[in-house]
């Protein structure tokens, strides 16, 4: 089974989303997100977002990518630029490093409606750029 861990800064929200993603597009990956900075909960606009595909990941937490550094993966997925330029040396084997990265729907201000509607944009970017991948 191939191990992946797709890594952001506060894994609220872009990495959890992709996490659900991937983890639903091929059962046979082990995924695992984390942050560099881990935030106290996801976004729950990412739950809402995830939720109108079917995905649940309203039991989903915030985790620190110190947990996973003695760890080893196929292949390490940082979804956001500060994870990409702060991106840890893993103690375990990483057998490929890429950089996928997505707007921050989290940092976008205005109604609940234009805030969720971000969550949405980002989520299905996300969902075209790893479906290209597979």
């Amino acid at each position: 089974m191939k191990r992946v861990l797709i890594l952001c800064t506060g894994n609220s929200a872009r990495s959890q989303m992709a996490e659900a993603l991937l983890r639903s597009m091929d059962a046979t990956l082990e995924v695992h997100s984390a942050g560099t900075h881990p935030a106290e909960r996801v976004h729950p606009a990412a739950v809402t977002a995830m939720s109108e595909l079917g995905i649940d990941i309203a039991g989903a937490r915030p985790k620190s990518v110190d947990q996973f550094l003695d760890q080893s993966f196929d292949c390490v997925i940082t979804v956001c630029g500060h994870a990409n330029e702060t991106c840890p040396v893993f103690r375990g084997t990483v057998g490929r490093r890429l950089h996928i990265g997505f707007d921050d729907p989290a940092a976008v201000t205005g109604t609940e409606q234009e805030v969720l509607d971000a969550f949405r944009r980002v989520r299905d970017q996300i969902r075209d750029q790893f479906l290209a991948l597979t």
